[in-house]
């Protein structure tokens, strides 16, 4: 009592100057006696049994089983897999150094795209990065979405809806848009379709495979029910078919009649990379699309369960290979653009996708890191950064457009900056030029899958190589 006394007395300059004095015997006395305690306590007791525990479980699915057990229902993981897949970075350029010689580092650099090529109206874009589908309303928030659009239209490339209702906002602040056709009730409006600059038909993506999913009425904010045309206490419902009894006719019909209503933009399929890859691609083969949209199972979401996520599917690296591989022997691949997506972060990433035969690609959570960028802090260290982004976030408000538009679109032109000097230090002068003869790797499965030089041999041992 007497102590607690004399301390309310104590001007707290005071007990500052003793603390600043004193700081090092205190974090001296802390110190040894938490490490004294770890060195002398009988494993059972210790806490150093979280450490070879977490390494052995590890702390992702030590901290999910503690939520698993804690609510007892379908967990839902954000953002996609954390497991640790093949990637990109095992193959690298190949530059010129002594005829030909590198472009000079002013020179243009050519990077535009055409989507759709066979479409009556193809989908022309300035740049092969676009931005993947990420919904409003059911995950973004408006002013992420408008961000999302104003940087990827000053880039004059294009941005998916995602699954969510059309934003008006949205789709006037971009330079070309992309409405998913989802397995929804909402997001069909014929005003919309005609409007659009291309349309993408959902059958599936990479952190949720084919499934659908179900949002609580709670969690939809009243801005969003209006335009998903939801009554007051109904959920919104993403089903996992189109049509009652759904069959390959149904599929074939429905992208007849949206390049109908389009009016000739093209019209493509969005889905996950798995096992039977080739048996899906044919069967698209045979709806006769414009475009197939393809995720590794490296895709982010908003949510779902964290099975579909770590467990379903194959990698972005390998499906690519293998779709490339695959239209080629079906002689499409200069009638369908193959658009791919999943776990692509860099610039390099980027650019080895597109020498390994993709037209496109889209990119999300990589986006959404930029746009955020600074503005998480307003979130942290209490809140996820994400806040600031979804629609239901605790920081939402706090997110600036303009500030989002500007670095997201820095980032965009830091990537474009980077591909261009890449090509240039490979003697192009534009992304037509790249193929995989630009690649080498030095993991020799690779080399033999996807058909690219292998570091540790000379060219002519590298071609009886990729024959074997």
């Amino acid at each position: 009592m007497f102590i607690h006394l004399l301390i309310a007395f104590i001007p707290p300059f005071i007990i500052l100057a003793t603390l600043f004095l004193l700081r090092k015997k205190i974090v001296h006395h802390l110190f040894t006696t938490v490490a004294k305690t770890l060195l002398t306590d009988h494993y059972e007791d210790n806490l150093f049994e979280m450490v070879p525990a977490a390494r052995r479980s590890g702390l992702i699915t030590i901290m999910e089983n503690q939520l698993r057990s804690q609510y007892g229902t379908l967990l839902y993981r954000s953002m996609g897999t954390s497991k640790d897949w093949p990637n990109f970075e095992a193959i690298s350029f190949t530059p010129v150094q002594t005829t030909p010689f590198p472009i000079d580092h002013q020179e243009k650099v050519d990077l535009s795209r055409t989507i759709g090529p066979q479409a009556k109206i193809p989908l022309e874009i300035n740049i092969p990065i676009m931005i993947g589908g990420m919904a409003y309303g059911l995950a973004l928030s408006k002013e992420a979405k408008v961000a999302l659009a104003q940087a990827s239209a000053i880039h004059k490339t294009a941005i998916n809806s995602g699954e969510g209702p059309v934003l008006k906002e949205e789709f006037e602040a971009a330079h070309k848009y992309i409405l998913q056709f989802s397995k929804t009730k909402w997001g069909k409006e014929e005003k919309w379709l005609s409007k659009a600059d291309m349309i993408e038909i959902k059958l599936g993506q990479g952190a949720i495979a084919g499934m659908g999913s179900h949002i609580d009425a709670d969690r939809i904010p009243e801005e969003v029910k209006k335009l998903l045309g939801l009554s007051q206490d109904e959920p919104a419902v993403i089903h996992e078919h189109f049509f009652k009894n759904q069959t390959l006719e149904d599929l074939k019909a429905l992208v007849q009649a949206l390049r109908e209503t389009s009016g000739g933009v093209p019209i493509g399929v969005k889905l996950l990379a798995s096992g039977q890859l080739e048996e899906d691609l044919d069967r698209i083969l045979e709806m006769s699309v414009d475009v197939i949209a393809l995720e590794g199972a490296q895709g982010g979401t908003h949510g779902s369960p964290p099975i579909l996520q770590d467990d379903f599917g194959i990698p972005t690296l390998h499906a690519l290979v293998r779709a490339n591989r695959h239209l080629q022997k079906r002689q499409v691949k200069d009638k369908i653009s193959l658009i791919i997506s999943g776990g692509l972060n860099v610039p390099g990433d980027f650019l080895k996708a597109l020498a390994l035969g993709a037209d496109a690609i889209y990119i999300g959570t990589a986006m959404l890191y930029a746009i955020n960028h600074t503005q998480f802090l307003h979130a942290l260290p209490w809140e996820p950064p994400s806040q600031t982004l979804w629609i239901t976030g605790t920081k939402r408000d706090s997110f600036d457009v303009e500030e989002g538009t500007k670095y997201g679109a820095h980032f965009l032109q830091a990537c474009v900056e980077e591909m261009q000097i890449a090509l240039q230090a490979m003697g192009k002068k534009s992304l037509a030029e790249l193929s995989a003869d630009d690649l080498i790797t030095y993991d020799e499965t690779i080399a033999k899958m996807a058909q690219i030089t292998y570091s540790f041999a000379t060219p002519k041992e590298d071609q009886s190589h990729s024959k074997t």
